[in-house]
């Protein structure tokens, strides 16, 4: 996780460090403080569980101690304070010049059924573990973009959720993980389909 995190933070523009209003500064919160700092990034320090907004945002002072700016209370559960933190999010992303616009970036979504190996296959392509890879299915929550050029041109490769027959599909969040998936299949140029070669064609579809 912590490999993730450092891939993360190389390939942010700007980084959101998310904190715990109600446990207040953690020795935890230090040191990843302390690894954010040396990225030169701009960060975006948010406390969150300020549910009792006008009474938590006072403790939210404590979060100064941090040493990386000013910290935004929010309640993330009550949409409390988001506003803020989304203009400061704006505020700090890097000036681009019009040319710089990617416009000939090929697209190329993998789909399957959870745990077929799509994030194994996209940091096998990419030859670095960019992605979360573990045997347990549904590790994948969202569509991931990741950016990847080779001789033949430039690429994001879409990593998304596993896909289920409808009828097994009971949690909230993988209905939620779904729809983001079918959202990355309209958005893609090409769409890879992975299936798993041990089990018989018949039970392989999504």
């Amino acid at each position: 996780m912590r490999e993730q995190a450092n891939l993360a933070i190389a390939m942010a523009d700007v980084i959101l460090f998310l904190t715990d209003i109600r446990q207040g500064v953690t020795a935890a919160d230090r040191e990843i403080a302390l690894m954010l700092k040396k990225s030169k990034k701009p960060i975006v320090l948010v406390c969150n569980k300020a549910d009792n907004f006008e009474k938590d945002k006072q403790e939210a002072y404590e979060f100064y101690n941090l040493g990386i700016g000013e910290p935004y209370p929010i309640s993330a559960s009550n949409a409390i304070g988001i506003g803020d933190v989304l203009d400061k999010i704006y505020e700090s992303f890097p000036q681009k010049a019009e040319d710089e616009e990617e416009k000939n970036v090929i697209k190329v979504a993998v789909i399957g059924k959870p745990n077929v190996g799509k994030s194994s296959l996209i940091n096998k392509i990419l030859g670095e573990n960019r992605a979360i890879v573990s045997d347990i299915a549904g590790t994948t929550r969202d569509a991931i973009d990741t950016e990847f050029e080779s001789k033949n041109g430039k690429y994001v490769l879409i990593d998304t959720a596993g896909i289920r027959r409808k009828s097994k599909v009971k949690e909230s969040i993988e209905k939620f993980s779904i729809m983001r998936t079918l959202l990355a299949i309209e958005r893609a140029d090409v769409c890879l389909m992975m299936i798993d070669s041990t089990e018989r064609s018949n039970r392989s579809r999504c």
